[in-house]
């Protein structure tokens, strides 16, 4: 059952996916709800910057995360985890990224979660935000730039 559940919903996401791309207007180049510019080479330089001072301590210069990241620590959280494509990043849409990096984890999960990941929406603007979330974007293999296009259209449709 859920085997023909999860098929279900693969069908789903198709045809959302088949709907966004109908309602794109013709010669359009970013799928809908797309906010981060990781096509932009200004932009992806200044987040390569800000992202080597502010976020390169935790997740790596290299974007590759701290070891085990998916292991809980004594303290019961989670280390740093990867923003290459070997993590979880690109599994999330755009605006919830701009809002887990201005906000913090524990603000946007909530129910006294804990984490290291603080909010720099008191540190950075919301374009510096999103310059550093498009260089990160900007390292990922097409094929996954392509699913995280269509996670974040899908979450428009929503």
């Amino acid at each position: 059952m859920k085997r023909k559940t999860a098929m279900i919903g693969g069908v789903g996401v198709l045809v959302l996916t088949g709907a966004a791309v109908a309602l794109w207007p013709a010669g359009a180049t970013e799928a809908p709800g797309q906010i981060l510019r990781w096509q932009d080479a200004a932009v992806v330089a200044e987040g390569a910057g800000i992202y080597a001072a502010y976020c390169a301590a935790c997740h790596g210069l290299d974007l590759e995360g701290q070891p085990d990241w998916q292991v809980r620590l004594p303290n019961g959280r989670l280390p740093a985890p990867p923003h290459d494509a070997s993590g979880h990043t690109w599994h999330h849409p755009d605006a919830q990224l701009i809002d887990l990096t201005t906000r913090g984890t524990a603000a946007v999960v909530g129910g006294g979660y804990e984490s290291d990941m603080m909010g720099f929406g008191d540190v950075l603007t919301e374009e510096e935000i999103i310059a550093v979330l498009s260089y990160i974007k900007s390292t990922w293999p097409p094929e996954v730039i392509v699913i995280h296009d269509e996670i974040t259209a899908q979450s428009v449709l929503r």
